[in-house]
């Protein structure tokens, strides 16, 4: 009776001690918030924190009287408000570094055929997620403010305080990158076995339910800004089965090809 070999781990041996993980995930926040510190840098220069306020501002501003202003209330107001739009933008404009980051962070722990998807998930993660933002920014807010402003009456002069607009915008972008993260979580739980296309099809129903729950949550209580969260993260879900059928082709090839090179 012929021995028959085990191909061998490619991980076994390259286990590290715990606190080279924790040097490990230090470097990586650390080289994290370089990136976000240089894109900051950048964008303080230009378009500069009043130019980053002025492009957030224009969907609401289209929608006051012509020389009509955001007001703002708190004496620190005008300081930390565009400090803060400055740190969210910079964050924006790094994040595939800072994605990369937390990637090498957990490649060491991956499979050859596994790392392979990280270029694809860097790109993809990162499109959807300005994808998201762009969404709120040139048709979600319009539609919003419009929808919200025929209700103001017209004794009403509607001068919204800076502060608590741009904690609202912020908050619909974060809503909305996260959620268009959709075909990526879908993608990733068929191709590591989590869940077969067939339950994630039958779960339709239910994500249909749950997106439209997240979105009365998540976004204003009006009718227009939940129904474009909702829908497109259905949208998304579809994208996302699509997307796993071509995972479930390759994956016996990139399985074999695996076990070769581990022999």
């Amino acid at each position: 009776m012929a021995d028959s070999k085990e191909p061998a781990d490619e991980l076994a041996g390259t286990e590290q001690p715990f606190v080279a993980h924790l040097m490990e995930l230090r470097d990586r926040i650390l080289y994290a918030l370089y990136g976000v510190g240089v894109a900051m840098a950048l964008l303080a220069i230009w378009p500069g924190p009043s130019g980053l306020i002025d492009l957030i501002a224009v969907p609401i501003r289209a929608h006051m009287p012509p020389d009509a202003k955001l007001i703002a209330v708190g004496v620190f107001t005008p300081f930390f408000v565009p400090l803060k739009v400055l740190m969210m933008a910079g964050l924006l404009l790094a994040l595939p570094w800072v994605i990369y980051q937390i990637w090498a962070f957990v490649a060491p722990g991956l499979y050859s055929h596994e790392k392979r998807f990280a270029l694809p998930l860097i790109i993809s993660g990162s499109a959807l997620a300005y994808l998201g933002i762009a969404f709120v920014q040139f048709f979600v807010l319009d539609k919003m403010f419009a929808f919200i402003q025929g209700f103001t009456p017209a004794s009403v002069n509607a001068t919204p305080d800076i502060a608590s607009y741009v904690e609202a915008i912020l908050s619909l972008y974060l809503a909305f990158g996260l959620a268009f993260q959709v075909p990526v979580v879908v993608m990733l739980m068929v191709r590591f076995d989590m869940v077969t296309i067939d339950k994630l099809k039958a779960f339709r129903g239910y994500f249909i339910v749950i997106a439209f729950v997240i979105a009365a949550i998540v976004t204003p209580p009006d009718v227009i800004s939940q129904l474009a969260l909702a829908v497109p993260m259905c949208l998304l879900y579809e994208l996302g089965i699509w997307g796993a059928r071509w995972f479930v082709k390759t994956k016996p090839a990139e399985d074999e090809s695996a076990a070769a090179d581990s022999r």
